[in-house]
């Protein structure tokens, strides 16, 4: 970092990420000259007695130890150079793009000398003894030599930058005609990548306009950043690592979240003064049923060996050529994921009214059943299961929600705002819900989802309120990027949204991962460790935590001066400007955030947060509307045990809290920040979202039976 120039263009590569590829090499190449200095020694003496080509023979054997021992020095010079220096740090690895040339270079001989031991091992042009070992030894190296070659060639063609051109970089400088004829040929570049690696997607005018957006939010993202990819993987750790000290600072400034927050344990006591129909056991009797319209996927996964049988007795075979009790459209014959809908809902096939498992760009799977426990209709809408709704998801441009009731500035995210009107139509055109209420007139409606189900599912309200006024939404782990701030707080009074722990789909929005880029870039600036030692820590916080001595050895001090200077940035980038308009120094920092103080708790502000204010969102943002969370939010938080606790319940062998858990209600302005957690991920699948809820719900009935017994004894 940043990316290598080499023969007149940029690379997506960088002078410091040669040293694990290189070392790799070493060892093979250590391997092969092992054994062709065995052959050279066993076979060099045969070569006179060779009837034709025994010079050839003799020339390949001394030149391919020869090559691959000035090739092995080279490397091993390579790997020196390119560990030199921090991240940001070029100059110590200047020498590494000369050296990398003359390894290329270098290709042409060895190529020359492979094709020789081709034409001995594998013609009949050279007549030679036969030597098993020999024989057996070249003919392997020169078959993988061939593939090595061939691997290089195809990593060559990765890290080729289509737009590296340093004609067209320099001339990108100042020129913001050029910068911007740069950004389109980046978007045309990621539409054609798009367009081959997902050639299964229905070609229509929705994966266009997808594969358009998500080019463009991909373009616009590092746009006039001049980072590699291996900087993601060490950005995302030294960020970490940034913000595992921060939590320490707050630990230590005694600006712990129950502190600012009324946290609490107890469900009842969470729940008090809020209306009725927000309950807890209710939601997760909610979000069994938007599991159950993942279907037998999610089945398959959850019970990996039973989950079959399971299915089986539901199953309804030849649905193809026989008459269904429900409407259902695009299952298998044998209706599978109306199968695992039963199963996993624990529903009456005569009580699924409709259920729709197509599944296109825009197009989400949903059904709707007739729940006789809660007496309401439910529609359950399916979350992010394929590539198609990866691409929803990544429609993420701001749309004007122009439904009944709601502000005339009111903009949702685009991909859900069109998921919740297909939906819409085609509950209109089968005509579903007003059949059903012909049945059931006081049943209530309620629309329910996880993650991008969710978000649709918040948003088709708001199109079926004018009809059903009394109509509710449970979402889980609802998309944080979904509504604008108006819009969000009118659907608090029909939407319950539950979130867990670290989900990082809770804070994912265009203006997170902005602000995360901008705090990724900062941290590797700071960094005062090679990019391969990242990688190695990495690898140990992976499996043992970051220990505490890493919390301060990781960073160097670092000046304005510099961050302007740092090679990380070009001129005119807007993050750039960030850190000038601010003389480096936060402008509110990251305070939005409910866990991060206000002033700066870094001595001599060794790492400096850059993060923009509410007032710079308008710096080259890709959306200037900044979308959030919509209704009520239950945030559900493991709670975190000190040293004292663990060492008593270890010693006792108990648990020395009564709970586990601990809730509060958020407000969308606390997932403003996308935070780099062990359990980002894991908090945002639905089995685990149920499982936290179901433990919540256990822990109560546990404490309840205790009390009580208590009170027997009493």
């Amino acid at each position: 970092m940043p990316s290598m120039q080499m023969f007149g263009r940029r690379w997506l590569a960088g002078t410091d990420d040669l040293v694990f590829p290189g070392l790799l090499e070493l060892l093979m190449r250590g391997i092969w000259l092992t054994l062709m200095s065995c052959v050279l020694c066993r076979y060099y003496q045969w070569t006179f007695n060779c009837l034709t080509g025994g010079l050839l023979v003799r020339v390949y054997l001394i030149g391919i130890v020869v090559m691959h021992s000035i090739i092995i020095l080279l490397v091993m010079v390579l790997v020196n150079r390119s560990a030199q220096g921090a991240i940001y740090d070029t100059k110590a690895r200047r020498v590494v793009p000369h050296l990398l040339v003359a390894k290329i270079i270098l290709l042409l001989p060895e190529i020359a000398l492979n094709v020789l031991g081709t034409i001995w091992t594998y013609t009949n042009c050279i007549q030679c003894d036969n030597e098993h070992f020999t024989s057996t030894v070249v003919e392997i190296g020169v078959l993988f030599n061939w593939v090595m070659l061939g691997g290089l060639i195809f990593v060559l063609a990765m890290v080729l930058d289509p737009v590296g051109s340093l004609k067209i970089q320099e001339g990108a400088n100042g020129n913001v005609d050029t910068e911007t004829v740069l950004h389109r040929k980046v978007t045309r570049i990621w539409v054609r990548r798009f367009r081959w690696f997902f050639c299964w997607l229905i070609r229509d005018e929705h994966s266009h306009e997808a594969f358009s957006q998500a080019a463009g939010l991909m373009s616009s993202m590092f746009r006039n950043t001049d980072i590699v990819p291996s900087d993601f993987i060490a950005g995302f750790v030294l960020l970490r690592v940034k913000q595992k000290r921060e939590s320490r600072e707050q630990r230590r400034l005694a600006l712990l979240a129950e502190q600012r927050y009324n946290c609490t344990s107890i469900v009842n006591e969470c729940f008090t003064g809020k209306p009725n129909w927000m309950c807890l056991k209710k939601a997760r009797h909610y979000l069994q049923l938007s599991v159950a319209i993942y279907g037998w996927p999610f089945l398959i996964y959850s019970y990996c060996i039973t989950g079959l049988f399971k299915m089986m007795p539901k199953f309804f075979c030849c649905a193809c050529f026989r008459t269904k009790p429900t409407v259902v459209k695009e299952d298998n014959c044998c209706l599978c994921n109306f199968a695992a809908i039963r199963y996993l809902s624990k529903s009456h096939s005569k009580d699924i009214l409709f259920a729709s498992f197509v599944n296109h760009i825009f197009e989400l799977p949903f059904f709707v059943t007739v729940d006789h426990e809660t007496s309401s209709i439910v529609i359950a809408i399916r979350g992010s299961l394929s590539m198609r709704d990866i691409f929803t998801d990544l429609t993420a441009i701001v749309e004007k929600l122009d439904a009944y009731g709601v502000p005339p500035e009111s903009y949702a995210h685009k991909g859900m705002l069109c998921s919740a009107k297909y939906i819409k139509k085609e509950l209109e055109d089968h005509n579903v819900i007003e059949k059903a209420y012909t049945n059931f007139p006081e049943y209530n409606l309620v629309i329910t989802g996880h993650s991008l189900g969710a978000g649709t599912a918040v948003i088709l309200a708001f199109y079926m309120r004018p009809l059903y006024p009394n109509l509710k939404v449970y979402a889980f782990a609802t998309p944080a990027g979904l509504l604008s701030r108006e819009a969000a707080r009118i659907a608090e009074d029909f939407t319950f949204s539950v979130g867990v722990g670290d989900d990082m789909v809770m804070h994912m929005t265009i203006d997170n991962v902005e602000d995360l880029r901008t705090n990724m870039l900062q941290v590797l600036q700071s960094c005062r460790l090679p990019k391969y030692r990242v990688f190695l820590n990495g690898f140990g916080y992976a499996l043992f935590g970051v220990p505490s001595r890493d919390l301060e050895s990781t960073w160097r001090h670092r000046t304005t001066s510099e961050m302007r200077n740092s090679p990380l940035l070009s001129m005119h980038s807007p993050v750039l400007s960030m850190i000038t308009q601010n003389d480096g120094f936060p402008t509110d920092s990251i305070s939005n955030h409910h866990l991060v103080p206000t002033t700066s708790s870094y001595p001599n502000d060794q790492i400096i947060s850059i993060s923009p204010t509410y007032n710079e969102l308008t710096v080259r943002r890709y959306s200037k509307i900044r979308l959030y969370t919509p209704g009520h939010i239950l945030h559900i938080t493991k709670k975190k045990k000190s040293k004292e606790q663990k060492k008593a319940d270890k010693k006792s062998g108990t648990n020395s809290n009564e709970y586990n858990y601990e809730m509060r209600w958020a407000t969308p302005e606390d997932f403003k920040e996308l935070r780099i957690m062990p359990r980002m991920l894991l908090d945002h699948l639905p089995e685990n979202v149920l499982k936290t809820i179901d433990n919540v719900l256990e822990e109560q009935r546990t404490e309840i039976g205790f009390d009580l017994a208590q009170l027997t004894m009493i």
